[in-house]
């Protein structure tokens, strides 16, 4: 199939990092300045659209016609841009990812930290001024007024290629080498073929990012409102104690060491409670805390966001990632949807209807916190088209079902396909008590529920510790590793698949060979790559794997693989077999998500956005159900017959936890 290659430079007076391409390209003063484009291994070409030019006949059909692919690194980017040009959705049928599918291999990153990773000569890697180029011509310039103080040009200050003419033909040359390098790694990768389930996938994924969801922009703007005004309240409460800046650390230090009598040496989350018992008699120091407190929770950074990207027709696009981890699994973008502050009041609708009339006054009255309120009341932000209503539908303990099938842990499975009480029957099997004698209040259950949610990936008395900051914070290691070695004695198939992954990760290493595990589960080695086959065929790909000898446990080995760390650099990274097992569950428990999701699409249901095992369904009233949704959802997969899934959802005229 014919391929066409491209990449295209932009304007636009919307900031893309900060407000992502649909908001980018909704601005009217949003153009294409420059099309480099090659058909196959043609030379490529450059379209000087900023001085005239136009897209050849061509090439404009080229773009349209679903028979030939059209081929660019974040080709949402391109593929939305072009849209925009042309004043018509282009459908992603027939578009390919070259970012997407490096992602695939675990090659996530830029163009440039791209084709270093794959080892391109200098000559087939992306140049070093485009930064500079991009600054000069694709974003507004500030410039310093009469008195001195910095503000923004208009729109149609901008410097236009008439203005440089030099820097404008390096502009060119290096949309053109983009092509280039784009087309170097389109055919590297092709060694490396996509799913064709991955491939709908991210049809899909884009079809999702281009509907996007409603925003009640009256409420977020309210809102944001509100926090001022309640912000404002704390401050002048702060002022009036003779201080000045709440977020002066030092300031309120110097403060309480004078009116408690001794050196404050900290003020944070942790020693804010112990401060303030202190202070409980001395009325201005516990009220400075209290407000310090409060105004440490004022946070509306989300509302922000969200008015920040919402597009001229109320739609907030573009909030999920494709393959954002190296799982597959999806992550979050600009309002990061995937870490929203759960709601647990009772009267959400009063609680909503008061901020959307903005009755601060009231608000205060009827909670005991603004900023908690707030923070709880986030998720109610998105709401269903008119004429629709939101079916939210998400599966149950999905990596805890994964995990048993995947183990063959017996008892289990037998709990899944039955009642489903995970926690109660495994601090039954732990503690060997009659799962009768467990109930929602026992701390049996609640110790079986720590164990579940911190050891299924060989954690230990850290993994609980991290998990329960109460409990578990606070008691002995003795009691904490007996609480390890019960679950460990309770589910011993899942501690084996832990050693049978690692030593099949290192016996494919090790003699360059394929290993096979049970339910479809392979370790395939490939140069330069250790590859994890998943149940449903997908492959896991772990770049540059070696063995070295373990820094910790003499006369061990570890695995070791290139990858990318928090901050985003190409670094060596260790895994031991409870984190592969981790990776392959959260990796299937996605690809039953994926499956579903696709099934839903099939069967006519838009999805808005989805978060982690959830989906958040934009519904015409007076069609589809949540019966239909959640038999959709819990339908047998085809590489899993057997694997229980289960999923719960409801219906909601604004996004909420149940």
């Amino acid at each position: 199939m014919q391929v066409l290659h491209l990449d295209i430079e932009t304007y636009s007076d919307i900031s893309l990092n900060d407000c992502g391409v649909y908001k980018y390209v909704d601005s009217p003063n949003f153009e294409i300045l420059l099309l480099a484009y090659a058909i196959d291994d043609e030379p490529v070409q450059i379209i000087d659209l900023a001085s005239g030019e136009n897209i050849p006949e061509d090439i404009a059909d080229a773009i349209f016609n679903k028979s030939i692919i059209k081929s660019a690194f974040n080709a949402q980017f391109e593929r939305v841009c072009l849209s925009k040009h042309f004043s018509t959705i282009i459908s992603p049928e027939s578009w390919h990812c070259t970012m997407v599918h490096a992602a695939t291999l675990g090659i996530p990153g830029s163009l440039d930290s791209v084709s270093k990773a794959l080892g391109f000569p200098l000559d087939k890697q992306k140049l070093y001024t485009g930064k500079n180029l991009i600054r000069i011509f694709s974003i507004p310039h500030k410039t310093k007024t009469a008195d001195n103080q910095v503000s923004m040009l208009k729109t149609q200050a901008r410097i236009l290629p008439s203005d440089r003419p030099k820097e404008w033909e390096q502009f060119k040359t290096y949309c053109k080498q983009d092509v280039v390098v784009e087309r170097e790694i389109y055919k590297k990768l092709k060694r490396y073929p996509l799913p064709p389930e991955e491939t709908q996938a991210w049809y899909l994924d884009q079809r999702i990012n281009d509907y996007g969801v409603k925003l009640d922009i009256n409420f977020v703007q309210q809102a944001i409102q509100i926090d001022k005004k309640y912000t404002q309240h704390l401050i002048n409460r702060y002022q009036k104690l003779g201080l000045e800046n709440p977020k002066s650390v030092t300031e309120l230090k110097d403060y309480l060491s004078e009116k408690l009598g001794f050196y404050v040496r900290a003020i944070t989350k942790q020693t804010i409670p112990e401060l303030k018992q202190t202070a409980k008699d001395i009325p201005e120091a516990l009220e400075a805390l209290l407000i310090r407190e409060e105004m440490a929770k004022t946070s509306v950074s989300k509302y922000s966001k969200m008015n920040e990207v919402i597009c001229s027709d109320d739609r907030a696009r573009g909030l999920l990632q494709f393959y954002g981890a190296g799982t597959g699994r999806w992550a979050g973008r600009l309002i990061q949807v995937h870490n929203l502050p759960r709601n647990t009041i009772k009267d959400l609708d009063l609680a909503r209807q008061l901020v959307t009339d903005g009755d601060m006054e009231i608000l205060e009255m009827c909670y005991p916190s603004i900023p908690d309120i707030l923070s709880q009341l986030i998720r109610t932000a998105f709401i269903p088209s008119p004429g629709h209503r939101f079916i939210v539908s998400d599966f149950s303990a999905i990596e805890a079902r994964v995990i048993a099938w995947l183990a063959g842990e017996t008892w289990r499975l037998e709990v899944f396909r039955t009642h489903g009480k995970i926690y109660e029957a495994s601090a039954a099997k732990m503690f060997k008590v009659p799962i009768e004698s467990i109930d929602k209040g026992s701390p049996l259950r609640q110790k079986g529920k720590v164990a579940e949610l911190a050891l299924g990936y060989q954690g230990s008395i850290g993994a609980l510790r991290q998990m329960d900051r109460k409990w578990a914070a606070n008691a002995s290691e003795d009691e904490l590793q007996e609480l390890v070695n019960q679950w460990r004695e309770a589910n011993p198939k899942i501690v084996k698949l832990w050693y049978d992954v690692e030593a099949a990760a290192i016996e494919a290493t090790e003699n360059r060979s394929i290993v096979e595990l049970q339910r479809g589960v392979k370790f395939i080695y490939e140069p330069s790559f250790l590859f994890i086959q998943l149940p449903s065929g997908r492959k896991l790909a772990y770049p540059k794997p070696r063995l070295k000898p373990h820094d910790k446990y003499k006369g061990k080995i570890k695995i070791t693989y290139s990858g990318m760390d928090a901050n985003y650099n190409w670094v060596e990274i260790d895994t031991y077999g409870g984190k592969l097992v981790e990776n392959i569950i959260q990796a299937t428990a996605r690809d039953c998500l994926r499956d579903a999701m696709l099934r839903l699409d099939k069967a006519g249901y838009k999805i808005a956005f989805h978060v982690h095992d959830e989906v958040v369904l934009d519904v015409p009233i007076g069609k589809g159900s949540v019966k239909e949704v959640t038999e959709i959802m819990s339908e047998p997969l085809t590489w899993a017959p057997d694997l229980p899934l289960r999923a719960e959802g409801f219906e909601c005229d604004y996004y909420r936890k149940d």
